[in-house]
């Protein structure tokens, strides 16, 4: 029987013309009509126990393995972004705001391929594998609500190991395989903040309560706190990326209201920034006699590979791809994942695949979220045998 990747690279036809037809017909959030439809579509024939999802668009596909022994899990997100696609490719985009500028067509095209690839060795497979379509990814949840669903036992029994991989359209040559141990993607909050004075003229701030300069000595003491309240080796990242205040220049508003993501690296780190942001902007806030409004909406926890499976899945790339296009990561990376919700509960290893463009410098080239991202299809054999590849190992 020919190898994982050399079947894979027979079926490059297909997922190319899959991919992009899902690349021209992106769709957001937790229903994706048309999308899941697409992967019903392509695995149809397969001997897969289709269910999809109640409470969003997903698709769960059970392959029973021919011997028996444990289950493992595969995952592919499907959403795209609100981004208004500025490639120029042929196959740009058709929907108005919507883009998959993140690269989940290619996850769902490999996942999709890692599936025929699968089937094709049913027989000689020890345990069941467990692909999970999901939905999204870019905010919604989406992978707790196919936990809650019960994705993790879809099988009749908890997986054993979980796995995914994400395409990068920068800083890896296309073709290559990065993950390390440890956290490996970081956990996202939000710290929403409304600072509440009193409204007044702007030429008399003595008889108003004026928010906009505690605002703004918040931002700026966020920032200190970074710096002087965290260990630099289990860093913090906050960004205020929202500030709105007032309607004229001698008009002092009644509120000012800001917004900040928060980056963490381990769940210490992200109950104790929660906690500290929380205290400075309320201080600040009492400081100038003003009442504030400040929570933090959790997000997505660290994204985390189990020390074992990341080894094995190091191992398997290094089989995919070939030892020289495997780098271990020196560090996390500061973009967030749900993944990391299937992470916390069964042990898991995420890897990055690159994608960029074959002509383009891949530290020079749009990375993902940006309306000119491109993504190289030639990758799409490598990622759909590499997660094939990955259940097969681990299935022993």
């Amino acid at each position: 029987m020919p190898t994982l990747l050399e079947s894979a690279t027979l079926l490059q036809p297909e997922l190319t013309a899959l991919r992009r037809a899902l690349h021209q017909e992106p769709e957001i959030g937790l229903e994706l009509p048309l999308t899941q439809a697409r992967v019903v579509a392509a695995l149809e024939g397969l001997p897969l126990e289709l269910t999809p999802g109640r409470a969003l668009s997903s698709v769960t596909a059970v392959l029973r393995g021919g011997r028996p022994g444990p289950a493992v899990l595969l995952r592919a997100d499907l959403d795209a972004l609100p981004v208004q696609e500025t490639s120029g490719l042929p196959y740009a985009s058709r929907i108005p705001g919507a883009m998959h500028a993140c690269g989940h067509d290619l996850h769902t095209a490999a996942l999709v391929g890692a599936a025929r690839l699968l089937a094709e060795r049913r027989e000689e497979l020890e345990g069941d594998v467990v692909f999970m379509f999901q939905p999204g990814e870019e905010g919604g949840g989406g992978a707790q609500l196919m936990i809650d669903e019960g994705v993790l036992d879809a099988a009749g029994e908890r997986v054993v190991a979980a796995y995914a991989l994400h395409v990068a359209a920068a800083l890896l040559p296309p073709g290559w395989v990065a993950t390390r141990p440890g956290p490996v993607m970081a956990a996202s909050d939000t710290l929403q903040v409304t600072l509440r004075g009193r409204g007044g003229h702007g030429s008399s701030p003595h008889l108003a309560l004026d928010p906009i300069p505690a605002a703004c000595e918040a931002v700026t003491a966020l920032q200190t706190m970074v710096t002087r309240r965290f260990d630099a080796f289990d860093p913090v990242v906050l960004t205020v990326g929202s500030f709105h205040a007032g309607t004229a220049d001698n008009v002092i508003p009644d509120d000012a209201v800001f917004s900040a993501t928060i980056r963490s690296f381990s769940p210490a780190a992200r109950a104790r920034v929660a906690e500290e942001s929380l205290r400075l902007v309320r201080g600040i806030a009492a400081a100038h006699g003003l009442d504030a409004d400040a929570e933090i909406v959790p997000g997505y926890p660290v994204t985390v590979n189990d020390p074992a499976e990341a080894a094995r899945a190091a191992d398997t790339a290094r089989g995919i791809v070939g030892a020289d296009r495997y780098v271990e990561m020196p560090n996390a990376v500061a973009g967030s994942e749900d993944f990391g919700m299937v992470g916390a509960l069964v042990p898991s290893a995420y890897l990055m695949l690159g994608a960029c463009p074959a002509g383009l410098d891949p530290f020079g080239a749009a990375y993902n979220h940006s309306p000119e991202a491109a993504f190289d299809d030639s990758v799409l054999p490598a990622a759909a045998a590499l997660l094939a590849a990955l259940a097969v190992n681990r299935l022993g």
